[in-house]
């Protein structure tokens, strides 16, 4: 099992793929797209479910997605033809640091796929080269709530603490408009939905051949995040506009 099934397996109750409830999902779009009919478009948008959203509440809207998983960009596909939607979605097939348009973005998102430009600020370098005059960026990553083991830090990544992020941002020529951090809720119950999609599976399919390696995957991250990350670890999602030109 590879970890691209992984994923599919351990996301199937929990499709945005970020600690993210449904309602935030909704709020974080509304603040993105403010009048409805813009060219939005998701760099490393997975199964397409931000796109997918933002299509469904806006028959005006125009949406693009960038992904290397040919499984997930299929799986984004045939959501988009059960909700009537696959005529304003077109989606891309290759690495989202290599995407280029011969049109501008109103929204450009790139949500928990910051790791595919090299961090947060090459992420930000990357969406300016999309994004029309006056757009938003809607970008999602992880910080440090408290001080991380170094344990912790090898395994997520070098991440600072909230404020520090914000300041890197700003110093970088944006300016947040609106803003989400993640509540100890959204996080465990992504953390939940994660381990115990894996885990049913396997229990589910015991004959599978794969059955063990999904329950020991299971059993392994779920004792990283409880013993490991769980108390430092958060995650804050940001629209922003750039604060000149």
């Amino acid at each position: 099992m590879n970890r691209e099934q992984v994923s599919r397996i351990a996301h199937a109750d929990h499709p945005i793929k970020s600690p993210l409830n449904d309602d935030s999902v909704r709020r974080l779009l509304e603040r993105g797209i403010p009048r409805g009919d813009e060219r939005v478009l998701d760099l490393g948008c997975g199964s397409g479910e931000w796109l997918l959203r933002a299509l469904a509440a806006h028959p005006r809207l125009h949406a693009e997605g960038v992904d290397v998983s040919e499984d997930a960009l299929t799986q984004a596909r045939e959501a988009a033809s059960d909700l009537g939607v696959q005529e304003r979605l077109v989606l891309h097939h290759q690495d989202a640091a290599d995407f280029a348009s011969p049109h501008p973005f109103d929204l450009v998102l790139c949500v928990g796929s910051t790791h595919a430009f090299g961090g947060l600020l090459p992420t930000l370098a990357a969406t300016r080269k999309h994004l029309a005059p006056g757009g938003r960026v809607l970008i999602g990553d992880g910080f440090w709530e408290s001080t991380p083991s170094p344990e912790a830090v090898e395994m997520l990544g070098d991440f600072a603490d909230l404020p520090t992020t914000l300041d890197r941002v700003v110093a970088d020529g944006w300016t947040p408009v609106h803003g989400h951090v993640s509540t100890r809720q959204e996080l465990d119950d992504y953390e939940w939905a994660w381990t115990g999609s894996l885990a049913s599976w396997a229990l589910d399919n015991p004959d599978h051949p794969d059955s063990s390696q999904a329950l020991a995957t299971a059993t392994t991250h779920r004792s990283e995040w409880l013993r490991v990350y769980r108390n430092p670890w958060g995650f804050v999602n940001l629209v922003l506009r750039q604060t000149s030109g």
